[in-house]
């Protein structure tokens, strides 16, 4: 999954959904209220990972883990993150953090989540429950 920022001005207003999409150079998975969550998949050595990185105002350290909960037509698909420890970054503009998050993915599940039409996504971690809802390019944000 290849993932970039624009090189833009620091902003000093209130950060936005649609700011954070013009600043990343990757088409989103999905997008929440104050978040947006980009994601793929990727294989290393015979393992498959299903590569999250969200931006915005989630800031999250743990030690428990985080299970990621993907729902659509005649699909409910239940991920858990690779590694029970993981942390938010600072990122360069004010109020916005970025989250990575690699969940653990069956191979046999890889072609179910393809071929499906994915509704929304959900991140369940630490104290926070946030529902995501699939990126639509011809909606506003």
């Amino acid at each position: 999954m290849a993932f970039s920022f624009l090189k833009s001005k620091k902003s000093k207003s209130t950060d936005t959904i649609e700011a954070i999409i013009k600043d990343v150079e990757s088409t989103p998975f999905g997008v929440s209220e104050n978040d947006v969550l980009y994601a793929g998949l990727n294989e290393l050595g015979g393992y498959y990972f299903f590569q999250t990185v969200i931006v915005g105002q989630l800031h999250i350290k743990t030690m428990n883990g985080a299970k990621l909960i993907l729902k659509g037509e005649g699909i409910e698909l239940e991920l858990k993150s690779d590694s029970p420890e993981f942390e938010s970054d600072p990122s360069p503009v004010k109020s916005r953090s970025i989250t990575k998050i690699d969940f653990q993915i069956e191979k046999s599940d890889i072609k179910t989540l393809e071929n499906s039409r994915i509704t929304s996504i959900q991140l369940k971690a630490k104290k926070q429950d946030i529902l995501f809802t699939k990126y639509d390019e011809a909606k506003e944000y």
